[in-house]
């Protein structure tokens, strides 16, 4: 088959490799769509991957190609995406049912050969049907939809809330369309790019703030009449924008971070005394869960796509075939476009 492999930070290659081959209890997908995280790109560019060569992507749908002997409810021609997260199931997180905080966890395109290829493979219990009206890149976006409703989850969102979305990317705007689901009254969108908050705007966000034409802090102070808000979605994984959240919530207010930072974040005396003076609530969001039990947060956002109030089209702002995922890579990594989701198909 043909497959995406990274060698090295930039060094990625498009060749022929096996088609995986399947154990008893796992499926292998023939992948139809599969689209880059922002997790991605510094792996690809700069950190390279924990195994090398490896096959990239993550976030993917496709069609059941072939099932191992002890697989029961997936079959042939299925069409399904999958959990790319391999949780160890022995670890006390996971015999909670929280496969996110695994101990001992893989994760496909980072750890284990990924979705970037004609083939994937996955344990059956990853894998998820799509209802026949959710198109394979609708669900080719089901774990960045998933780890934006993990983040209201640990915001616990009260209907009637006012939410401040920090980043118009793919979770970013994913979590204004779960504000508007859950019930926030009044969702306010912050981000660099007008191009961005134009689909913001599209999707149902009530206020839109450029952060770089506008001072952002006085902005949401002005559009919440001096208090701030309820929550504070960070989905841009910037310390700028963090710590510019304890500045925006309302008293008693939650700040959830749920971009990836590789920088330190320091505060300064104002930050602080809104953390302190407002009983802040500061709320690390990392991935999403999976389960067969309780809550599942990608079969909640497979029915929430499934009926039209979970929207995917709208983020995919390009499509390129596998041969050009160097180029792809390439330009996200300079950011020589505005791009939100970018999607790859192995026979575009």
């Amino acid at each position: 088959m043909k497959a995406v492999r990274l060698y090295k930070p930039g060094d990625i290659r498009y060749e022929e490799v096996e088609i995986p081959k399947i154990k008893a209890n796992e499926v292998l997908i023939k992948v139809k769509a599969t689209g880059a995280c922002g997790s991605d790109i510094p792996r690809a560019m700069e950190t390279g991957a924990h195994v090398s060569p490896i096959i990239l992507g993550h976030e993917f749908a496709g069609q059941v190609e072939e099932v191992g002997k002890e697989v029961k409810d997936i079959k042939k021609n299925d069409r399904v995406t999958a959990y790319p997260l391999l949780p160890c199931y022995q670890c006390e997180f996971c015999k909670a049912g929280m496969y996110n905080l695994c101990n001992n966890y893989s994760y496909i395109g980072s750890r284990e050969n990924g979705s970037f290829a004609e083939y994937v493979k996955l344990p059956v219990e990853n894998v998820l049907k799509l209802t026949n009206n959710i198109d394979y890149e609708t669900g080719a976006t089901t774990d960045p939809a998933a780890v934006a409703l993990h983040g209201f989850r640990k915001a616990h969102l009260n209907p009637g809330d006012k939410v401040a979305i920090i980043g118009a990317g793919a979770i970013g705007l994913f979590a204004l369309q779960w504000a508007k689901i859950l019930g926030a009254r009044q969702v306010l969108v912050i981000d660099l790019f007008d191009e961005k908050l134009k689909i913001a705007e599209n999707l149902g966000a009530d206020d839109l703030i450029n952060a770089n034409k506008i001072d952002v802090v006085k902005e949401v102070l002005n559009k919440t009449a001096g208090k701030g808000v309820d929550i504070v979605i960070e989905s841009a994984g910037v310390k700028s924008s963090q710590a510019e959240s304890l500045l925006i919530a309302d008293k008693l207010g939650k700040i959830v971070f749920i971009g990836i930072s590789h920088n330190s974040l320091q505060l300064n005396e104002k930050q602080v005394d809104n953390l302190l003076r407002k009983e802040l609530n500061i709320v690390g969001s990392w991935n999403s869960i999976n389960r067969n039990i309780s809550i599942n947060e990608w079969e909640t956002a497979l029915h929430f796509m499934s009926i039209g109030r979970l929207r995917a089209k709208p983020l995919i702002t390009h499509k390129f075939g596998f041969e050009d995922v160097k180029k792809a890579f390439e330009m996200m990594y300079n950011k020589s476009e505005i791009f939100i989701k970018v999607m790859f198909f192995p026979d575009f």
